[in-house]
């Protein structure tokens, strides 16, 4: 990584030299959708290389690699994501932990090659630039805070890892203590350093557009910092992984250099009001402080992932589960954020707690009509975003509601270069007509003919008249509607 410093060094001594001071680009990723995979859980294009795979088994390798990857880009297109991010294809561990596999790329053992499991780095590269042909961003996941269980480098390098003294001694557990008891790293020790920043720079070198850095809670500060600012350097995207993060954690990390964080409060109040039974409150709460993020439109935006059970888990019966999972997919597609869909959420599969939450993705011709259903209006709300620069890039604005329906009636506005689209969420059970004074909603908008929603296939209707907003949503659904 030497000559990405002396690079570095360089640049900032033209800069002064010039007496000037250079702003360094911001990566965006507003108006993207990100598509998440676990390559392992995903297709399987090479079975030459399915050692050890054993499907039955929720812990073991399943097969799924990179050539399978790159054959089903065509689907990712389909549904409409222009992003894709990866799980870890590190050269894992050899062998198991706990009964486990490294199959889900998070216990490294080689940060600077592909698991034999996934293929080969040609592979990568195969991948990559098909993406890339297709006009798609990769995303891939980073682990900076350990080694894998087995690894080799946890013998032969000792004084990289904390030890169990450093451990009781420090007073930031979370940064100085193992996470899951895995083998953890200490950034403040000038090789581990280098080799992680040289992770960055290697893994760049490979094409990759952004990184997912894997729980930046348990990371030296410090070492963060210099990661960032290389990161910015270079123009990579970063997207921070602190579980269970609100609005002030990701507005905090934002300040410091990320580019952007999962907002898990969000995810939590979904699951809540969308999912279960709650009123929207818990989802206007988290809402109403999107004004304490300094970038509100990189902030990741999920229902769920491959840390937390499925979002159609939160029903006890299949045909709900599907029916609240397409209201939270359309849902998500009306927010300010960046969109990341978990694989296999776009048609609603279940799951509980880990592993069972990463069950083999199924593709069309193992779908049922009830999940063929929910992949098209996943398709078609993608589409209407995309479609839309107010709802991908527009600013977003909360509608004040009366107090007696606000726990089933959401409203807000996406407005960008004088478009302005409505998001309208209902979580009553049976669909129903609202009448509301423009004036009370601190809105002036002229006479509009009754018109549908921007997402296909849904049966809902806004018009305005008379000074009123009349809105007809069916239940549980959430619409979006071009409103000037």
């Amino acid at each position: 990584m030497r000559h990405y410093a002396l690079l570095g060094a360089l640049l900032t001594s033209l800069a002064g030299g010039s007496g000037a001071q250079t702003a360094l680009p911001i990566p965006t990723f507003e108006g993207q959708v990100i598509y998440q995979v676990m390559p392992d859980r995903f297709f399987d294009g090479n079975p030459a290389n399915n050692q050890g795979v054993n499907r039955d088994d929720p812990r073991a390798w399943h097969g799924g690699d990179l050539p399978g990857l790159t054959q089903k880009l065509a689907y990712i297109q389909k549904l409409g994501a222009t992003s894709v991010w990866l799980t870890p294809v590190y050269q894992q561990q050899a062998t198991n932990s706990f009964g486990t596999a490294g199959y889900h790329g998070y216990w490294p053992a080689d940060f600077r090659n592909v698991d034999p499991h996934f293929g080969t780095l040609a592979d990568f590269g195969t991948f990559v630039k098909a993406a890339q042909g297709a006009g798609m961003r990769v995303v891939l996941d980073q682990v900076i805070n350990h080694y894998g269980y087995e690894a080799a480098a946890v013998r032969l390098r000792k004084d990289w890892f904390n030890t169990q003294a450093q451990c009781d001694a420090s007073s930031n557990k979370d940064v100085d203590c193992p996470l899951s008891g895995l083998p953890d790293l200490r950034q403040s020790n000038p090789q581990v350093r280098d080799l992680l920043l040289g992770n960055a720079n290697f893994w760049r070198e490979q094409g990759v557009n952004a990184f997912r850095y894997d729980a930046i809670k348990h990371v030296e500060r410090p070492f963060l910092n210099d990661l960032l600012a290389a990161d910015r350097r270079a123009g990579t995207w970063t997207l921070g992984e602190w579980f269970g993060a609100d609005t002030g954690t990701v507005a905090d990390w934002q300040k410091a250099g990320f580019d952007s964080l999962f907002l898990f409060s969000l995810q939590d109040a979904m699951k809540t009001s969308v999912m279960g039974e709650g009123s929207l409150d818990a989802v206007r709460q988290v809402l109403a402080r999107q004004g304490e993020l300094p970038r509100p439109g990189e902030v990741a935006l999920f229902l769920d992932n491959h840390d937390v059970p499925r979002f159609a888990q939160g029903s006890l019966f299949e045909d709900m589960g599907q029916e609240r999972t397409r209201y939270g997919l359309r849902a998500l597609m009306t927010l300010r954020g960046v969109p990341v869909i978990w694989q296999g959420t776009e048609i609603a599969m279940r799951g509980a707690a880990d592993p069972d939450n990463r069950r083999d993705m199924r593709f069309e011709d193992a779908w049922t009509p009830a999940e063929r259903a929910v992949f098209g209006a996943t398709q078609a709300a993608i589409a209407a975003r995309k479609a839309s620069p107010a709802l991908s890039n527009g600013a977003q604005t909360l509608l004040p509601t009366p107090d007696s329906v606000s726990g089933q009636l959401l409203l807000f506005t996406r407005e960008l270069n004088g478009q302005t689209v409505l998001a309208a969420w209902h979580s009553g059970n049976a669909r129903r007509t609202y009448s509301l004074k423009l004036g009370s909603l601190g809105v002036k908008w002229a006479a509009l003919a009754a018109t549908p929603s921007l997402f296909a296939g849904q049966d809902a209707k806004a018009s305005v008249s008379g000074g009123y907003l009349h809105l007809s949503l069916p239940a549980r659904d959430a619409a979006a509607f071009r409103v000037q």
